[in-house]
This record gives structure tokens, C-alpha cells and sequence, in this order.
């Protein structure tokens, strides 16, 4: 993640954006969408705080431990319902992703920040990484596309900013945008 300091700058304010949403989105659900809404506001704070992090002149190293620590525990947190669910499997790949990254930023690691580092190619991981996200932004951007309602259908439903569905897709959408940005400049 070493693009200039004003592509941090816009990423930070994305994820920042998203994950307050997410916080809104928090509050008018329960159960299970409540759950995935405060996975989604941890990684898009936690994308925040990662852009930001690169964005800074000189992060301290021991930041990206710190966020290898947070992400791995969020996703051991999601592993469990992983295997029932979608979502939850999205939720882990990112943590992951998210874990690769922090590992990879830190010196010594194969991120910018190691002395060794050169541009040879991308490593498996990381285009294994790209692959899924770009599908996942593909398919997110699809499902936004407006359908025509059905007849009878509540067309001017008073919905509430946390209930939309359609911004719930688009934070999801842009959040998997903001990961394809920092594994590329990876």
C-alpha cells in the first residue's frame, strides 16, 4: 500500500463512510443482520485505519501487528458460521486478506516496507485475492442494477437510512472496491 498519500486519503474517507453506515445500519436491524452490519463496520474501520496507516509518512511497525492481531481474531470470530453462511465466508476471506496485508506491510515482510522488496510479480496469494474481489465487486455491482417492482408493489414505502437494502450493497460494494485498491498497491 504505497500509492501517494492522497489515494490513503480518499480510501480512508471510503471505508470510514461505510463503516459509519454500517453503524447506522446496526441499529435498525436485529439477529443476524445485526451481527453482519457490525462485521462489516469493523472492516471498514479497520480498512480506515490500514489506509490511513499507509498514508502516513512513517507508521510505526508495530501497527500492522496490531491489525494482523484485530483481523485474525475477526476471523476466527467468523470461521464457525462460515460454513453455513455465505456472508460469513465473505467476512472471513476479508479478514484474511486483511491479515495478509498487515503481515505483508511489516518490515521483513514482502510488502513495500521490506528493504527486499521488488517488483518480480505478484505473489499467488495476492492475485488469488484480486481474482475473488473482483468478482465479488462484478457481482455486487450487478445485483445493484434496479429491477422493475411488480404491480401493487410498495412503491413509496417510507424506508428508514439503516433498512435500505440497496445502500447496504453499495457500502458492500465499495468496501470490496477499497480492498481491490489496497491489494493492488500491495
Amino acid at each position: 500500500m504505497h500509492e501517494p498519500a492522497m489515494s490513503g486519503w480518499l480510501l480512508m474517507s471510503l471505508c470510514t463512510a461505510s463503516g459509519a453506515y454500517c453503524l447506522v445500519r446496526m441499529r435498525s436491524c436485529s439477529g443476524t443482520a445485526r451481527e453482519a452490519a457490525g462485521g462489516e463496520a469493523l472492516m471498514g474501520f479497520g480498512m480506515a485505519a490500514m489506509a490511513l496507516s499507509a498514508a502516513v509518512p512513517a507508521p510505526p511497525s508495530w501497527g500492522w501487528v496490531v491489525f494482523a492481531v484485530v483481523f485474525g481474531c475477526a476471523a476466527a470470530h467468523s470461521a464457525w458460521p462460515a460454513r453455513r453462511s455465505a456472508h460469513h465466508l465473505h467476512h472471513l476471506v476479508g479478514c484474511l486478506a486483511m491479515v495478509y496485508m498487515a503481515v505483508a506491510m511489516l518490515p521483513g515482510g514482502r510488502g513495500p516496507a521490506a528493504p527486499e522488496h521488488s517488483g518480480a510479480g505478484v505473489p499467488l496469494l495476492t492475485g488469488v485475492l484480486l481474482v475473488y474481489f473482483a468478482g465479488y465487486v462484478l457481482r455486487s455491482g450487478v445485483r445493484l442494477i434496479p429491477l422493475p417492482s411488480p404491480a401493487g408493489g410498495p412503491l413509496g414505502a417510507a424506508v428508514t437510512w439503516g433498512a435500505r437494502p440497496e445502500l447496504a450493497l453499495a457500502c458492500r460494494l465499495s468496501m470490496g472496491m477499497a480492498m481491490l485498491a489496497m491489494l493492488l498497491a500491495l
